[in-house]
């Protein structure tokens, strides 16, 4: 849905820089950008004698100066308003409690019948729970859900779901359904042999 890496990277590198340490590698931005914030802390600051500390600083922080660095992705809220009418709409995130937020600041509170974050599972992703919660919550099964993401995090969750997925902007990811645009995810719905049924609050058709 968001551009978040530059969000993340200005994020983090605050942490590090509060205990004068130098900003994240390209690596280490990588991560950050598909983990959850413990993880990312813990992948950043191994080695140094301020991960404890780095922890208890971060629940400290206040997000909401990151979340201008995010940029919304084109055609976002004009899919959700053509899928909203006849399709379940979910979020599944390893994001913790800032993803509210976003929604809030970007004007999308209200578009989603579920938002499963990192606080809401045991294991994030890319363990397949949060995608279990909302299958339980539209009473849905794997074949019923569509899930769109941008990471190799994303596919391997979809994967141990049993759910198809959708690569957005990623070529390099292991599925036949590709698109550049978010609304080309019409056309993927289209084109499948078995496409999701368009029962309203009834299945999840969108993740």
């Amino acid at each position: 849905m968001f551009d978040s890496r530059q969000a993340n990277i200005n994020y983090y590198n605050h942490v590090l820089s509060h205990f004068s340490l130098p900003p994240m590698t390209d690596e280490e931005a990588d991560f950050v950008h598909m983990h959850t914030a413990d993880e990312s802390i813990e992948h950043i600051f191994r080695g140094t004698s301020y991960l404890e500390q780095a922890q208890a600083y971060r629940m400290q922080i206040n997000y909401s100066p990151f979340i201008k660095d995010m940029i919304i992705e084109p055609g976002l809220k004009e899919l959700l308003g053509i899928l909203r009418p006849e399709y379940g709409l979910a979020v599944a995130t390893n994001r913790g409690d800032t993803i509210e937020k976003v929604l809030e600041y970007y004007g999308l509170t209200g578009c989603f019948d579920i938002v499963v974050s990192s606080l809401d599972v045991q294991k994030p992703k890319p363990d397949p729970e949060s995608i279990y919660k909302i299958l339980d919550f539209f009473k849905a099964s794997p074949k019923q859900a569509l899930y769109v993401g941008d990471s190799l995090l994303d596919c391997l969750t979809a994967k141990a779901a049993k759910v198809l997925f959708v690569s957005y902007k990623n070529e390099a990811l292991d599925t036949p359904w590709k698109v550049e645009h978010l609304l080309e995810i019409m056309g993927v719905i289209g084109s499948l042999s078995n496409p999701p049924p368009r029962i309203p609050d009834a299945g999840s058709n969108l993740l």
